[in-house]
């Protein structure tokens, strides 16, 4: 294990209670731990799957003029989907925010943390790992999380699937817009399973 990570996780963990909600930190550090227990099971970065589990929503609760002026600052262009469901905007930040304000100066992080929630087609196994993780905490209790759950130790793409299955019935039940990037994710599983 290498002693720099443990030391700028602390610092990033630290960090981050100081700025979030205590729900939201008890939150993001489940993912961290869930995210962890996937990797290891996977073969992936443990280490890494901690520090994108705990920095995922480091920008959630900033409010969205906040989130609007840090893209500027940032140079940030959102899309027309993302401007409209501002609920995305924390992805799109929080993966420069990490990247600027919290040091996390890894490609596989930052990809993780940019898609953990419209997903993307053809995501790298860490960003698949967070995107399942942010699901399947154990805080998480919404119905059909056991079923990810479970899924999710057997085959990550299908947990993925039914992910992304959830919560597109739920934006299309509260007649919300879909990310196209959620869309392609969707096809890109079905198309592989075949």
């Amino acid at each position: 294990m290498r002693d720099d990570f443990y030391m700028q996780t602390d610092q990033i963990r630290s960090a981050l209670k100081e700025t979030m909600s205590e729900a939201r930190f008890a939150h993001c550090e489940g993912v961290a731990k869930e995210a962890k227990a996937l990797a290891l099971h996977y073969g992936a970065d443990a280490e890494k799957a901690v520090l994108a589990g705990l920095a995922h929503d480091c920008v959630k609760e900033l409010d969205f003029d906040e989130m609007f002026k840090l893209c500027e600052k940032y140079r940030i262009t959102l899309d027309s989907i993302t401007k409209e469901e501002k609920k995305l905007i924390h992805a799109v930040l929080g993966a420069e925010y990490a990247k600027r304000e919290l040091g996390i100066d890894d490609p596989e992080i930052y990809d993780a943390i940019r898609y953990h929630t419209t997903a993307k087609a053809d995501m790298p196994l860490l960003t698949k790992i967070v995107y399942v993780a942010d699901y399947t905490e154990e805080g998480r209790t919404f119905a059909g999380v056991d079923e990810i759950r479970k899924t999710s130790y057997i085959n990550l793409d299908l947990a993925v699937l039914e992910g992304l299955d959830y919560t597109i019935a739920k934006l299309l039940r509260n007649k919300r817009m879909l990310h196209p990037e959620t869309v392609n994710a969707r096809n890109y599983i079905l198309l592989k399973q075949r």
